[in-house]
């Protein structure tokens, strides 16, 4: 059984993520320390809070973290996890993590914010994360700001709220959603369903 190490670095929505990777036959850690990165087969950054607490918190485990990736370990970000994947966001000051290059922004004035409520994906290209989606399935999502990668080749799918924007992203091992997977029933839980599959190849 893969052992999936979600990362607790002080944002909510840890417990209903961990049933749901658990559902997908994982097995769950939680941990916040360096200790829990042993033996990990993936890694997933949750994502309900601050940019800059968030940020500041993954410092802790940043350089376990970046070895975890170099050595081709499957990292799933979700929502403020995902975004934290970038350099920096305009929510507040502090750096992310960097390891994709890009930057968070936050979305027009000319939509309500959040942006909060069930939308679909505008497929870019294809990648193994979203076998068996299409831009006829609904996700959950709830922000206010978004990633603009700085290369678009990152962009596995996009969606559109006011303007277009990055709402999965895939490079090597790095996969990242703005939408919340574990709240979105069937399609949520296919898109878990996938990162299983990428973790046990």
């Amino acid at each position: 059984m893969p052992k999936a190490v979600i990362i607790d670095y002080g944002v909510g929505n840890i417990f209903s993520i961990k049933c749901s990777l658990e559902k997908a036959g994982f097995n769950v850690v939680i941990c916040s320390d360096k200790q829990g990165f042993k033996d990990a087969d993936a890694v997933v950054l949750p994502g309900v809070g601050n940019f800059r607490v968030g940020a500041e918190n993954l410092q802790e485990v940043k350089s376990e973290l970046l070895e975890l990736i170099s050595g081709g370990v499957p990292v799933l970000g979700i929502c403020l996890g995902m975004q934290l994947l970038f350099e920096r966001s305009d929510e507040s000051s502090g750096a992310g993590l960097s390891i994709l290059n890009g930057m968070v922004v936050r979305l027009p004035k000319t939509v309500r914010i959040p942006h909060m409520g069930w939308n679909t994906l505008n497929m870019i290209k294809h990648v193994d994360i979203l076998d068996g989606i299409s831009g006829k399935d609904y996700f959950y999502f709830a922000h206010s700001y978004y990633a603009i990668p700085a290369s678009r080749n990152v962009i596995a799918a996009e969606t559109e709220y006011g303007i277009r924007f990055a709402s999965v992203i895939s490079h090597k091992n790095i996969f990242g959603v703005q939408f919340h997977p574990e709240k979105s029933d069937g399609s949520g839980e296919r898109i878990i369903k996938n990162f299983m599959g990428i973790v046990k190849r």
